[in-house]
């Protein structure tokens, strides 16, 4: 695997913290960045953009370089943050994924607010029912 800079131990522990309490969520190394897994589906995955690479993720982001975290969202959630100005953009990769580009203003109860919306959009039913979610 290619060496690629790390996101902030920061970002990395505040986005671990809100996913460590998920039933059965796994966090592993992906491909670039951390991601976050229930059963075989990724509902979390935070990487550092650095010299416009990945490509993707700087295009979609409008980063150079910067801590972006994508996550999954459905129903008027998915509309209202596909539109929502920075810090949030939308990937073209996947019809309900989301990104976030994290820095020293982001509201990190919100972030886990959206973490749990998002583990619940991709776990099992019975494995969302366990989840208390944001009223």
């Amino acid at each position: 695997m290619a060496d690629y800079p790390d996101v902030p131990e920061e970002f990395l522990a505040r986005v671990r913290t809100r996913c460590a309490g998920l039933p059965e969520a796994v966090e592993e190394r992906a491909w670039r960045g951390t991601r976050w897994r229930v059963g075989q589906r990724t509902f979390a995955h935070l990487l550092e953009v650095d010299g416009g690479k990945p490509a993707s993720y700087a295009e979609a982001s409008g980063l150079d370089s910067g801590s972006v975290l994508t996550f999954r969202a459905t129903g008027p959630e998915l509309v209202a943050l596909s539109i929502a100005p920075h810090p949030f953009f939308k990937p073209r990769w996947a019809a309900n994924v989301v990104g976030l580009v994290l820095d020293a203003d982001t509201d990190w109860d919100e972030v886990g607010e959206l973490l749990v919306e998002s583990f619940c959009a991709s776990a099992p039913k019975k494995l969302a029912d366990r989840v208390d979610r944001p009223a």
